[in-house]
């Protein structure tokens, strides 16, 4: 959810166009499935996106790369769009391009991602529990949670969506309760 800016704003075009392109095309499933693997893939494999990053590299290099790695794993469609991203000098932004087209999916299927930080990792069954409370709160169909486990929280969590935050830390109502103890012992 949280992303470069100037990243975000010139992945944005790319992924529509991909986007309307797959719904045109009606190969949205393959292409959202493409992207979801490969974004877990490309966290774990961070030699590969430092080399994509990598402005020295060619872009034949990069090309050749992508075949060895990938051409077989992914869609021929989700293939040749990274391809053309090689072409363009636009690889080193394919994590936010996946962000922003999964974004536009989600979106569409009315799932809503929420992130949610918390002290220590919920069980499955505080997770099923909060998702069908969002679900009522949000009227989503679907609800994607990304959790970060904060320790500095103290307790509690703290949840956040494209436009609320609210706040169920400890820390947050030790920090509320020493501003109401600053404000009385002022008068």
């Amino acid at each position: 959810m949280s992303a470069n800016p100037l990243a975000s704003k010139i992945a944005a075009p790319y992924a529509r166009a991909l986007f309307d392109f797959s719904v045109e095309k009606n190969i949205m499933h393959q292409i959202t499935a493409d992207f979801q693997n490969l974004d877990i893939f490309l966290n774990d494999a961070a030699e590969l996106t430092e080399y994509l990053n990598n402005p020295v590299l060619n872009k034949q290099v990069k090309r050749d790369i992508l075949i060895k790695t990938l051409e077989s794993q992914v869609n021929t469609e989700t293939f040749k769009f990274l391809m053309v991203l090689v072409e363009r000098d636009r690889i080193n932004i394919l994590s936010a391009i996946i962000n922003s087209y999964l974004e536009l999916v989600y979106e569409t299927a009315s799932i809503k991602t929420i992130e949610v930080s918390t002290a220590v990792a919920f069980s499955d069954s505080q997770k099923d529990k909060l998702i069908q409370k969002l679900k009522e709160l949000t009227n989503a169909r679907e609800i994607r949670l990304v959790i970060n486990v904060d320790a500095s929280l103290i307790g509690g969590f703290l949840i956040k969506t494209e436009s609320k935050v609210i706040d169920f830390t400890i820390k947050n109502q030790l920090q509320q309760l020493a501003k109401h103890l600053d404000a009385v012992l002022e008068i």
